[in-house]
């Protein structure tokens, strides 16, 4: 086997890492004090404990036995030689092979001092193994990635080949029924498991001339997986309509359906949107978020100043707080946090939302049907009779309800919504715009927070620079102001960004703002007074990530830019 390096008198990982200078002889034996304990890897425990990178880790391993280290975004990985592990496997062992070096089988490797792995990738490929060295995060991504795009574009190709083009348009009873075959199960499936592996919140199947195009949000940023036979559109059309409940021979009108189904064994709920195009129907599948028990302010990354500013509007006895943003901004993740604070045994909580993203033990959560008729307004009059203290309405979409919470707030409920504006400032406009009238608005509303969701830089990878003279005069940054970006690396799958972090801007409803709000004043007046009781804007918020080096200026201005600055 080539690339071994390792004889009867190898060294341990620890010695290794001692040796390079970069662990400690205390900070080694604390480590294996939590391997002990946890029974991980001690590289694992190292990283975890932020000792040491994984890049760093690698680069003491290369560097006494003289293997190479690899960025997996840089390659592609061919299909065949996936095909040689199976992903379970490759998983359980973090290993991923890569390719060919003429007869020799390219596999990447976090741990290559593990002899076992080494033989036993020999045995069941019956190649000769060539070893290269990659971050334990680069490599899960890798086999996360390439698997299941492989078994997806498996299953596209095989869906191509039993459908035709003629066969589709215009499905009949028989065609809807084949729609279930395995093919497109596959496919659908493939896809969708695909989708949540990657961290994705929206999977869109769009339809054009001359194929079908599927594309992802990971991070709030689109990205494109995989291109299928325009003749397998309608089919996966279809599958998805039957599995969301939807009506499989109307392709004239929008409909919207929900998917409740198990991937790899965990359960998984979806929001379905159809849309009619010129080329077909499109399709956007959205992944709601499960409470993973993170339902607090840290997690967040509300910054102590708003912390301040939103515990003078939640701790008011009544009146309504708003949390606004656009789609996918976190709203429901902040708005329910802020519930979960309020949620005690003695409080009577009510909620009523389309859809119930996140169960929560205590509260009564009442789910909106529109075609039974419980909507917004009627599930809040219900929602009145039924003595709460605390209120939540998923969403103000239309005078009615925006009226029904105000008197509810007025009458001696705490009232939480969401609403879709630009800012907090011209949500208080909203409400006014939507028919109510301004006392009563300056008489319910307590407060309202702005929201978005910014790329966080990748820790991995991310790199000083000294931002120059034009950047630093228009930010009004400090003369040699240090900013941050990520380079690309495997942790990040090259985009230099993992993760998100929210902004925030906070608008507490003062005897100020109610005097212009009622004199219907202009938004910068009342901005301008925001401003001066301590609001800081989306923007302001964003820099702030700027300058800590937790986001990029780039990402900043992509995210909260105004063109009225």
């Amino acid at each position: 086997m080539e690339n071994t390096g390792l004889e009867a008198n190898m060294k341990r990982l620890g010695d290794i890492l001692i040796e390079s200078g970069f662990l400690t002889a205390a900070e080694l034996a604390e480590a294996l004090s939590v391997q002990k304990e946890t029974g991980k890897r001690l590289g694992e425990v190292i990283t975890e404990m932020g000792l040491m990178s994984e890049f760093d880790i690698l680069r003491a391993v290369s560097s006494q036995y003289n293997y190479p280290i690899i960025d997996l975004t840089s390659i592609d990985v061919d299909p065949k030689a996936l095909d040689l592990l199976d992903e379970k496997y490759c998983t359980e062992n973090t290993v991923v092979p890569i390719g060919f070096d003429e007869e020799k089988l390219v596999v990447a490797i976090d741990d290559p001092l593990n002899i076992l792995v080494q033989d036993d990738l020999q045995f069941r490929t019956g190649y000769e193994i060539v070893l290269m060295l990659a971050t334990r995060t680069g490599i899960l991504d890798t086999i996360k990635v390439n698997y299941g795009r492989t078994t997806a574009s498996e299953a596209a190709r095989e869906l191509g080949e039993d459908f035709s083009a003629d066969d589709i348009d215009g499905l009949s009873d028989e065609v809807a029924e084949a729609v279930n075959s395995a093919p497109v199960v596959k496919l659908v499936n493939s896809m969708i498991d695909f989708a949540i592996r990657a961290g994705s919140s929206d999977i869109h199947i769009e339809p054009m001339e001359d194929r079908v195009r599927v594309r992802i949000r990971i991070d709030g940023v689109m990205q494109e997986i995989m291109s299928n036979p325009v003749s397998a559109r309608d089919a996966i059309t279809t599958r998805i309509k039957i599995l969301g409940g939807m009506n499989i021979a109307e392709k004239r009108i929008p409909q919207d359906g929900r998917i409740q189904t198990e991937i790899n064994g965990t359960p998984v709920d979806m929001r379905v949107s159809i849309l009619p195009t010129i080329w077909g129907e499109k399709t956007v599948i959205r992944i709601l978020a499960k409470n993973d028990g993170n339902l607090n302010r840290s997690y967040l990354g509300i910054s102590d100043h708003n912390n301040e500013m939103i515990d003078k509007i939640i701790k008011v006895p009544q009146g309504i707080c708003l949390i606004s943003g656009p789609t996918g901004s976190g709203k429901t993740t902040t708005l329910y946090t802020l519930l979960s604070e309020k949620n005690t045994p003695e409080v009577n909580i009510i909620t009523v939302e389309d859809p119930v993203e996140i169960r929560i033990p205590g509260l009564n959560q009442v789910q909106v049907n529109a075609k039974a008729g419980m909507t917004f307004a009627s599930g809040l009059r219900s929602i009145l009779r039924q003595d709460p203290d605390i209120i939540l309405v998923g969403e103000i979409r239309d005078g009615e309800t925006a009226e029904i919470a105000m008197r509810a707030a007025i009458t001696g409920h705490l009232v939480f919504s969401t609403i879709h504006t630009n800012d907090a400032v011209s949500s208080i406009n909203r409400l006014v715009d939507m028919g109510l009238e301004p006392y009563m608005v300056s008489s319910a509303l307590v407060g309202v927070v702005a929201q978005r969701l910014v790329r966080r830089i990748c820790t991995n990878c991310r790199k000083a620079y000294e931002a120059d003279e034009d950047v630093i005069r228009k930010y009004n940054f400090e003369p040699g102001q240090k900013l941050y970006k990520g380079e690309g690396c495997t942790d990040c799958n090259g985009s230099g960004y993992k993760g998100r972090i929210a902004i925030h801007e906070v608008v507490v409803i003062t005897k100020g703002m109610k005097v212009l709000l009622e004199k219907r004043a202009p938004e910068e007046d009342m901005r301008q007074l925001a401003v001066k009781e301590g609001t800081q804007m989306l923007m302001d918020s964003a820099l702030s990530l700027v300058v800590e080096g937790i986001t990029t200026l780039a990402e900043a201005n992509r995210v909260a830019y105004s063109v009225d600055g």
